[in-house]
């Protein structure tokens, strides 16, 4: 079977289509085979309802939700993008991989590789309006990416909701006169507790210190495990936070973007007036201005360094946040005729330069840190939560109106985590309702059920050992698995689905096609780009280790396990997908390589790559 588009100057027998102000055409290509394996086609034009503004083929009767306002939709991407890492990671990585000279390899796979894609899941999103699983109705084949990507985002609801709750336990705990970890005599105290003093080595190896013995011992309980076999019970304490968690989520999701499109007014600006308000207090500090030096010095022999270029892809990669299915759910429910280029490159933009100005009011403290104590820059920076909940309240807990300072500082942690939870847990909600309407029927049960399921894993994540649970996850639940996801999403649409098609659906919307520099980007610079990151996260992968404890092997084991859990839908729902469609299998190549990409029994329906209600075009099958 050979398909081909006849151009219309070659067609002489063949009446042309009426213009572009006839009403808008559903076009369906039914194919059937007789006995003698002669081919026959029949083409019926189904007029679509004039009222209706939608992507060829949809249906204007199932009207879908959309943001109550504009700025509900850009603050809840920027709320899901601009999370803990812009604080905890990128300041640390600009740091310690050449300052400045590291802003070169970040900008660059920013503009070749992060806005590209970041655009492309708002467009396929908008354009289709469906959740991360159903948007695949371009190419069912690839489906199985869509379940990928949202089981990936319930996985990391396990270990991220409990990050958020170290936050809510950090809150209350400085809700005193005094802050508890200001001074020793505390009941989790070790018998040696004291003061920090000037030292050798790096701050955080100093285990006396009042602060690393409050989160180790009096939050985490690290000290009553042996390791990842020893977990012991969940902490009732991290319990009840947790549960906090759960129920802000729950009630932030529950009506949908309606409700949650409100709730980022507040937990989206928060951490701009804080982070404000931190700068400003930050800098005004002794020794701040030696941070901030340390911060932004520039050594270009860094970029010799192909782990600096390798740390500048996975930063911007993670810090977007492609891939998850979150910014395909938000944007299903934009208006069809929204302009999301504009809402890419602005939302991009601003998380991005988020994360710079972050490592001032982060350096400016380290900079303090270092002088009260007599030690280098090098010696108390550092990444992840030892950052958040160790070196920032030690120095938060020296300052005169501690208490305000501490919380102030974890109400913007708590502003941070939630939004970029809720994102994820929308991404799981919108992609499995919209593939399953009956839990569309009960959204608010189903969205109860989400945030539950996600309380009962986390709960090994608060144990004794749980940080030993939450390490693994965190290396391998959202680590290669989610790289994985993106590069098969880039390869679908704009190899499969075709970059051409991909344009004039964002042409139907905008007015306008996106301009040869994307096309480029998505259909070359992108899946290269991820394919190396997908290469060098497998080749750079090595065993689990945290402080001094070293994971056993057979943890890294189920850490494979975890990943390959949900890579797997990729392969596995593409061979289900391709031998459950009739005919044989030259035919199933040739369909999907011409774009019949969906099949109902024995139908195929054809979605044309040319805008309906202006085509002169003919097919001609033979």
């Amino acid at each position: 079977m050979n398909i081909q588009v006849v151009p219309e100057h070659k067609l002489s027998s063949v009446a042309p289509l009426k213009q572009c102000n006839v009403e808008k055409k559903e076009v369906e290509l039914i194919l059937v085979k007789d006995q003698n394996g002669v081919q026959y086609t029949s083409t019926s034009i189904v007029p679509s309802p004039t009222n209706h503004v939608g992507p060829p083929g949809s249906s204007g009767g199932d009207e879908r939700e959309t943001w109550g306002k504009k700025i509900d939709f850009l603050l809840s991407v920027i709320g899901f993008a601009v999370d803990l890492a812009n604080v905890w990671r990128f300041p640390f990585l600009c740091y310690k991989n050449g300052g400045g000279a590291f802003l070169i390899p970040y900008i660059l796979f920013l503009l070749i590789a992060g806005m590209p894609l970041f655009y492309m899941e708002l467009a396929l999103g908008q354009y289709n309006r469906e959740g991360a699983a159903t948007v695949w109705k371009i190419c069912p084949v690839f489906k199985g990416v869509g379940y990928t990507v949202i089981l990936i985002a319930f996985y990391v609801g396990f270990y991220y909701n409990v990050i958020i709750a170290w936050s809510i336990h950090y809150l209350f705990a400085s809700m005193t006169n005094e802050l508890p970890w200001l001074h020793c005599g505390n009941p989790w105290n070790t018998p040696n507790c004291t003061v920090p003093q000037p030292m050798n080595g790096s701050f955080l190896d100093n285990r006396t210190s009042y602060a690393k013995n409050k989160n180790t011992r009096g939050v985490l309980h690290l000290h009553e495990s042996r390791g990842i076999g020893d977990l012991g019970p969940p902490r009732w304490e991290l319990s009840l936070c947790l549960v906090a968690v759960v129920f802000i989520l729950y009630f932030s999701l529950w009506k949908g973007v309606k409700s949650s499109g409100k709730v980022v007014y507040i937990t989206a600006t928060m951490p701009y007036i804080v982070l404000f308000v931190l700068l400003i207090r930050g800098i005004t500090l002794p020794g701040a201005m030696d941070g901030i030096r340390a911060y932004l010095h520039i050594d270009l022999k860094m970029l010799n360094n192909p782990k600096v270029w390798i740390d500048a892809a996975t930063q911007i990669f993670y810090s977007l946040g492609a891939g998850f299915g979150v910014l395909i759910a938000f944007a299903s429910y934009n208006k069809f005729d929204n302009n999301c280029y504009r809402d890419a490159l602005l939302t991009s933009t601003i998380n991005c330069v988020t994360s710079f100005v972050s490592g001032f009011a982060i350096f400016s403290v380290l900079g303090y840190m270092a002088q009260k104590h007599g030690v280098r820059i090098e010696d108390v920076a550092t990444e992840g939560p030892g950052l958040v909940f160790i070196i920032y309240p030690e120095a938060i807990s020296t300052l005169p109106g501690s208490t305000f300072w501490a919380i102030v500082f974890f109400i913007m942690l708590l502003t941070l985590g939630i939004d970029s939870s809720m994102g994820g847990m929308e991404a799981v909600i919108t992609g499995l309702a919209d593939d399953f309407k009956i839990l569309k029927k009960h959204r608010k049960l189903f969205t109860f059920a989400t945030a539950f399921g996600t309380f009962l894993f986390a709960l090994l994540c608060i144990t004794n050992g749980g940080i030993y649970v939450l390490t693994l996850l965190d290396s391998y639940a959202a680590g290669t698995s989610i790289l994985f996801g993106v590069l098969i999403e880039a390869i679908g649409v704009s190899w499969f689905y075709g970059v051409d098609r991909f344009s004039e659906d964002i042409e139907r919307m905008m007015g306008f096609k996106p301009g040869l520099y994307w096309r480029l980007c998505w259909k070359f610079v992108s899946p290269t780009f991820l394919l190396v990151v997908v290469i060098a996260s497998i080749v750079t992968s090595t065993g689990l280790t945290l402080d001094d404890y070293v994971f056993p092997p057979w943890s890294n084991v189920v850490g494979w396990g975890v990943a390959l859990s949900s890579m797997l839908f990729v392969p596995v729902y593409a061979v289900y997908k391709f031998f459950s469609m009739p005919g044989t299998f030259k035919e199933h190549a040739t369909l999907i390589r011409h774009g019949i990409v969906a099949s109902h029994g024995p139908r195929w329906h054809f979605l044309p790559p040319w805008p309906l209600e202006c085509s002169k075009t003919e097919l001609a099958l033979g």
